[in-house]
């Protein structure tokens, strides 16, 4: 895990001045590399091969190619057997093995490569960069391209060392008040831009050329269980033993859910030195609620005998360190989670440099309760229309929330966006694009609709929400700690595979029953049966609790200030005109009243606001 960064122009100190804004994503060592065209820089976290022989940028050995690479390459053994016999390595990095996969291969290396990567390689004879972003997203590459000028990087805050304007998109803006995110290609900056998972590109004269070189395999359902379960197991135990490959210390975020307990219990099996971490919140009259997955994963970690350690965060701790979390996620993503996961890392970081997630579980899998109701109302299509109508209505009422019953962006949004007429009372009407998030969504992933809507609802999340929202936390809550994550679950061989599993075997709890409004939905049977030798019947028979703090509890008590402090007018001049304050704070009250819960709206505002003071003041 390291920081990249890179321009179509020759200036040492410009190059030099990104790499001290991405300095904390790669603290063991730093480099630069140029042409007459160009400008990399990269800092280094070094995970495998310790040595000099490791420093970024690496080059070829006729000097003509030049790589700076973020991620992990973990078949990269495999590739360097079978380059071995053409070329002679100098070092036992992965990125010297992609260095000479694109020497003999081009860019069709990349479907060669597991793991998890965003990369540049420079030519110096063509005067021409080569960048390209891994199948899933784990890895964040962002750039800016106007007017001939590109500028590339881990992180926006590099790119904004330039002297470019620091423009919002206010498209982009529109999206992120209903969605509390924005989906690659975009971001909320003006001409600045995600690459998006599974691209590459060629910048060269100004010119740049994007490519998708994967994107989700057309091939029908599988329909063998005992086949599905076996390649299941087969994949998951092979992607943990790859991911645990590394010259510095591993542990395990441990929470008390599935998708950890399996990574905990199948790396176990390789390793008698596993650390395990997971955090809490102080006691408060509501701690069973929310240090549940605390004490699931403490036992979890007795079951496995790992080495645990756990954390103890204050609401003091986390609102403390709510302004800088935003700082490092450069996008006023909200999520208020996001505080405690750049906590958690910092504590990590004194015992291990590398450390296995479970993301990505619930979404090839089935795990959240909205694919259950999806599934629903695909059922509830079928009927004859009058009865569909009314069991759909009944539905929506129960749920109270307007979904419906077209496949498409407007169902999918029905599931995910805020609702409108809150958004309506406080943004600003000259401001506010109602139809922005449904056209941008309809035609990044429902330009054609799939017969299996519910796949495709999966599919958009593992193209959307997965890498722009939750895998961007991820990266850039640990790299805030100079900490590396892997993702094991997010083995491309996996998603291509759950893609093709029936959803009537994710299903779980007690089936399909409307009346139940999914208090037994589990999801993710499939996926229980196939590792079941690896999680405990406590794991098992708990509910699903999913990992949350105290957020909309603190809003009412010690976060308070610094909530009525952003939610004022005054807090930042220039965005006076972009929100009604005053129906704000009447937010705020109703909240703290409990009159009416609004935690999404009040953090994704506070979000905001101190976003915009750091990054556009």
């Amino acid at each position: 895990m390291c920081g990249i960064n890179g321009f179509n122009f020759r200036d040492e100190l410009l190059i030099q001045k990104m790499n001290e804004e991405t300095s904390h994503r790669g603290p063991d060592d730093g480099g630069f590399a140029f042409s007459n065209e160009w400008s990399l820089g990269h800092n280094r976290l070094s995970i495998i091969d310790l040595s000099e022989a490791g420093h970024q940028p690496m080059e070829s050995r006729e000097g003509d190619l030049a790589i700076v690479f973020n991620g992990e390459i973990y078949n990269f053994i495999e590739i360097r057997r079978e380059l071995e016999e053409e070329f002679r390595f100098v070092s036992k990095t992965d990125t010297e093995v992609l260095l000479y996969a694109y020497r003999k291969w081009g860019s069709q290396c990349l479907g060669k490569l597991n793991g998890m990567f965003a990369f540049a390689i420079l030519d110096r004879k063509r005067e021409e960069v080569f960048i390209a972003r891994d199948r899933i997203g784990i890895k964040p590459l962002y750039y800016y391209w106007k007017n001939g000028k590109f500028i590339f990087s881990s992180e926006i805050k590099a790119i904004l060392a330039h002297d470019i304007p620091r423009e919002l998109d206010y498209k982009a803006l529109n999206i992120n008040c209903r969605m509390l995110y924005v989906p690659a290609p975009y971001t909320v900056f003006k001409d600045i831009y995600k690459l998006e998972p599974g691209y590459c590109g060629t910048v060269r004269k100004g010119e740049f050329i994007k490519t998708q070189y994967w994107k989700y395999p057309d091939v029908s359902l599988l329909e063998n269980k005992d086949e599905i379960i076996k390649e299941t197991r087969r994949i998951i135990k092979d992607s943990v033993r790859l991911e645990l490959v590394s010259d510095r210390p591993v542990g395990i975020f441990l929470s008390g859910g599935i998708d950890s307990t399996i990574i905990a219990g199948v790396a176990s099996e390789y390793s008698r030195q596993i650390q395990t971490f997971s955090a809490g919140f102080e006691k408060t009259e509501e701690e069973e609620k929310y240090n549940n997955d605390m004490k699931v994963a403490r036992e979890t970690s007795k079951y496995f005998g790992t080495k645990h350690h756990e954390f103890i965060f204050s609401a003091k701790d986390v609102i403390d360190a709510i302004p800088e979390s935003i700082y490092h996620m450069d996008e006023p993503i909200s999520n208020h989670v996001q505080a405690v996961n750049m906590l958690l890392a910092r504590h990590v970081s004194k015992e291990a440099t590398v450390v296995l997630g479970g993301d990505g579980g619930d979404e090839l899998f089935g795990g959240y309760e909205r694919y259950y109701y999806n599934y629903l109302l695909d059922r509830i299509g079928k009927v004859p229309f009058d009865l569909g109508r009314v069991l759909g209505k009944f539905l929506r009422n129960e749920l109270n929330k307007k979904l419906s019953l077209q496949d498409g962006a407007e169902r999918y949004l029905s599931f995910f966006a805020q609702k409108e007429n809150i958004i309506s009372e406080f943004f600003s009407p000259a401001l506010n694009q109602p139809d922005a998030t449904f056209e941008i969504f309809n035609n990044l992933y429902f330009q054609e609709i799939m017969p299996d809507f519910t796949r495709q609802f999966m599919r958009t999340d593992v193209l959307s929400w997965l890498p722009s929202e939750s895998l961007v936390r991820s990266d850039k809550m640990s790299m805030a700690a100079g900490i590396e994550q892997r993702v094991p679950l997010l083995d491309h061989r996996l998603v291509e595979l759950a893609d093709r599993i029936p959803f009537s075997m994710k299903l779980g709890g007690k089936g399909l029953n409307i009346l139940s409004r999914g208090r037994h939905y589990r999801g993710k049977r499939i996926l229980t049966e196939a590792m079941r030798e690896y999680l405990p019947d406590f794991v098992i028979d708990q509910p699903k609790w999913g990992w949350f703090s105290p957020a909309a509890k603190w809003i009412r008590g010690p976060l308070l200030p610094l909530m009525r402090e952003v939610l004022s007018p005054d807090y930042n001049k220039e965005t006076k005109h972009m929100f009604d304050f005053k129906v704000l704070n009447r937010i705020l009250d109703d909240h703290v009243s409990k009159k009416q819960y609004a935690l999404n709206t009040l953090w994704s505002v506070m979000t905001f606001q101190i976003w915009y003071r750091k990054f556009i003041k």
